[in-house]
């Protein structure tokens, strides 16, 4: 059903643009026929709307991963840096969640655990909507922020980094075997601002897949059989696509290609001071409304992140 509604959406938007184009069409013969400015006026208009309507559709187009239709799972971890680095993190995870409410998206906190003094240490968002994978899965990577730091005294500008991750939330029919002998279970009590979303027992779970490394937790629900399902999905989730990276990089490899992503490199820059400005290094985009992007408008740089993608 959902791939039926996709498709359905897609054939609308093409019919819009052919109704768009003719309309557009017919008004600038009418336009050259009786020389009325008004007709000259309504295929301008109609132009524009054509023009929006075919760059929504080539957004759109980009978006043909195999899971870009799917949930997703959005990591945010603070670097090194202490307070001023965790206060970061919390900025992002704002950012992330007032875009998701502009674009309607529903979010879930699976994880959150806060930061010594502010801020958070990282935290874990599930985003549903239609496409959330392919608009975010381009946000992966180091975040880069240059302000004035509002915890020095002495006003001083710092920098801060931030590691963002996002993995498909992919669907029970994706197979990945996980043996049980390679996983660690830790429990521990969910944290969180008090009250009735804090348990009194040890009810969220952390895994460990021990042969990659991969740390997922949970803590949303209020069982500890449903945190660790969840956070079994997750990993299923997190494997799938590590699976896949590394099936990319080897082709890459014998292409001859050299692309290592590190954690010290940033694909974004965000500067406060001395001056204002969002770069995102891989798009080229940059704007200086720098507060606007914190606030969540972020739809420009996910779009030019697609468009340049080959």
């Amino acid at each position: 059903m959902r791939e039926r509604s996709q498709c359905v959406e897609r054939l609308e938007q093409f019919r819009k643009i052919e109704a768009l184009h003719a309309d557009a069409e017919a008004a600038l013969e009418l336009a050259r026929e009786s020389g009325d400015q008004d007709f000259v006026v309504e295929a301008l208009r109609l132009a524009k709307d054509l023009e929006d309507a075919v760059g929504a559709l080539e957004f759109k187009c980009k978006m043909n991963g195999e899971f870009d239709s799917q949930s997703a799972i959005v990591e945010i971890n603070s670097g090194a840096g202490g307070t001023e680095a965790q206060d970061w993190g919390d900025m992002l995870l704002r950012m992330y969640l007032r875009w998701c409410e502009r674009k309607r998206f529903k979010t879930e906190i699976m994880d959150y655990q806060a930061g010594e003094g502010a801020g958070i240490k990282s935290a874990t968002v599930l985003v549903e909507g239609p496409y959330a994978y392919g608009h975010l899965r381009n946000e992966s990577g180091v975040h880069r922020l240059v302000r004035i730091s509002p915890f020095d005294s002495n006003a001083r500008r710092h920098t801060s980094f931030a590691s963002i991750s996002v993995t498909p939330d992919i669907e029970e029919e994706i197979q990945v075997d996980i043996n049980e002998a390679d996983l660690r279970v830790d429990t521990y009590r969910s944290s969180g601002a008090g009250g009735q979303h804090v348990n009194k027992t040890d009810s969220a779970v952390r895994l460990t897949h021990i042969p990659s490394g991969v740390v997922v937790a949970c803590q949303s629900e209020r069982s500890q059989h449903k945190n660790k399902a969840r956070a079994m999905k997750i990993l299923k989730s997190k494997l799938y696509e590590l699976g896949a990276q590394e099936q990319r990089d080897k082709i890459d490899s014998l292409k001859g290609q050299r692309k290592k992503i590190d954690f010290g490199s940033q694909i974004r820059n965000y500067v406060m001071q001395p001056y204002q400005l969002v770069k995102d290094l891989r798009s080229d985009y940059e704007t200086s409304d720098v507060n606007a992007v914190l606030d969540g408008e972020i739809d420009p740089i996910i779009e030019s992140c697609l468009l340049k993608t080959e």
